[in-house]
């Protein structure tokens, strides 16, 4: 439990109460002392902006002496420039191989030997750096001024930049050896096209090759600015000590601009099937289409459908697919927001002879609750599930600063914690019928399967094309 922190009691403290009961016949008092905690709400999300132009998001919390801090920036992998897929990632990696006059293990050390840890993640919309902290003036901010090298003056020494190289493209090849990483990456490519979402976050082989120290440079000495970034603050400091600390963490940066919108994901227009022959043991299904973005008008009638459709073990999928017909240990479908239409996909793994049979029925579950939604119990039910596991998403530190994150980085209402449940319980059945109608079209889903190839299988889908490839994902001939 060292690093968690409870939201309910950020603001302001519970009422104690003392019984004292005696155990008869042994003399023994017993003083229970007990705490009326006060009802859980939503993090109070403070907000502004430093002399650089960078947004802060603070959130106080005196739980624990341990503050959390995100920079982000956007500097995702959707930015990479066409010629050179990977390098967000192959940066953002690259951050801490050296800065500031100090090399990797002198980094390293600088921030174990205060206790402090570091992390760094790309996706495809953002890129940020993440540091754990005790709040003590004298662990925080040698740490945070080690952050600040790692993120303002990075030297991306050549032989890190070749070592580097080489991790990412083993771990590219490795990715061959899974059927659910080829049976992703095709999804990827068949539903976004020549958007930038279609491309792997980690590039291939050969753009990776192609990558040059220069070209790192520049990739971070432009999106890696002042008025790109973002700071999140969560725990034990005050808003005077936040303010203190966010200056100090984007001084150094250059104020650099924000880059442009990303393109608009255009709607498939026809459907296509794509299999993929592997050695697998089973065979990995995904069929979708791009879904929605985050700040969607339509998320919560999107969101609560889906946890009825596809979103655990009492969802329709889970029942038609395993527990009616044992098709599949585990079933499943999702809306993964974006800046723009993030992915709707639904999949299942299943033995090759089943194939078929576990693929119709998805498409026909799928198909039933687009054509009639929930019933009313199914509603409620979701309803209570949802409302019910709320509390524990904000049960820690670490939970706090990954909403607090998306809700600075996406533009969300500051109020969107507190809002969530009583909007989401407002659902109704005509909603979800109603959202999933017009933004699904199983007619033109992209099918993907992954896995041993039956010749009988998988005819092409009227008015599309079925694709089928090699291991390595090349495509075949079509059928």
């Amino acid at each position: 439990m060292g690093a968690a922190f409870s939201s309910c009691g950020s603001r302001g403290g519970g009422k104690r109460g003392v019984v004292v009961m005696r155990c008869n016949g042994c003399g023994v008092f017993i003083l229970l002392i007990f705490f009326a905690h006060p009802v859980c709400s939503s993090p109070n999300i403070l907000h502004w902006e430093t002399t650089r132009g960078a947004k802060v998001f603070f959130v106080e919390s005196h739980e624990l002496p341990i503050v959390d801090i995100r920079l982000v920036f956007d500097a995702g992998s959707a930015r990479d420039p066409a010629d050179k897929k990977g390098l967000a990632v192959l940066v953002n990696s690259l951050l801490d191989e050296g800065a500031g006059g100090l090399d990797a293990t002198e980094i390293s050390f600088e921030f174990e030997r205060l206790g402090a840890i570091y992390n760094a993640d790309a996706g495809y919309d953002s890129a940020s750096v993440s540091l754990r902290s005790l709040s003590d003036e004298t662990l925080l901010k040698p740490a945070a001024r080690n952050l600040r090298r790692v993120v303002a003056a990075p030297e991306f020494p050549a032989r890190a930049v070749e070592r580097q190289k080489r991790r990412v493209q083993l771990g590219i090849q490795s990715k061959q050896q899974s059927p659910a990483a080829i049976a992703w990456d095709a999804y990827s490519a068949a539903i976004y096209q020549n958007h930038p979402y279609a491309f792997p976050g980690n590039g291939t082989v050969e753009s990776v090759a192609a990558l040059d120290r220069q070209a790192i440079v520049d990739f971070h000495r432009r999106l890696y600015g002042a008025r790109n970034s973002m700071v999140v603050i969560v725990g034990d400091l005050t808003k005077a000590r936040a303010e203190a600390l966010a200056e100090e963490l984007t001084l150094a940066l250059a104020k650099g601009q924000k880059p442009g919108p990303l393109p608009a994901v255009a709607r498939l227009m026809q459907p296509e099937r794509i299999r993929i022959d592997h050695p697998s043991s089973q065979v990995h299904i995904l069929f979708g289409q791009p879904g929605m973005r985050r700040g969607d008008p339509d998320y919560l009638p999107l969101y609560v459908g889906n946890h009825i459709l596809g979103g655990g073990m009492v969802s329709r999928l889970y029942d038609e697919v395993r527990e009616k017909r044992g098709l599949s240990y585990s079933v499943y479908s999702y809306f993964s927001p974006r800046r723009e239409n993030g992915p709707f996909m639904a999949g299942l793994q299943t033995r090759a002879s089943e194939q078929e049979q576990a693929l119709r029925v998805m498409q026909e579950t799928v198909q039933a609750f687009i054509d009639k939604g929930p019933t009313p119990g199914e509603l409620n039910a979701a309803k209570k599930n949802i409302g019910g596991g709320f509390p524990l998403r904000l049960d820690s530190n670490s939970k706090i600063l990954e909403y607090v994150a998306m809700i600075g980085f996406y533009e969300l209402p500051l109020d969107y914690l507190d809002t969530f449940i009583e909007k989401m319980e407002a659902v109704t059945i005509e909603q979800v019928r109603d959202a999933f109608e017009r933004r699904l079209q199983p007619d033109k889903f992209v099918t993907v399967m992954v896995g041993p190839i039956q010749p009988e299988a998988m005819p092409s889908p009227p008015g599309g094309t079925s694709q089928k490839r090699g291991a390595q994902g090349q495509t075949g001939r079509r059928h």
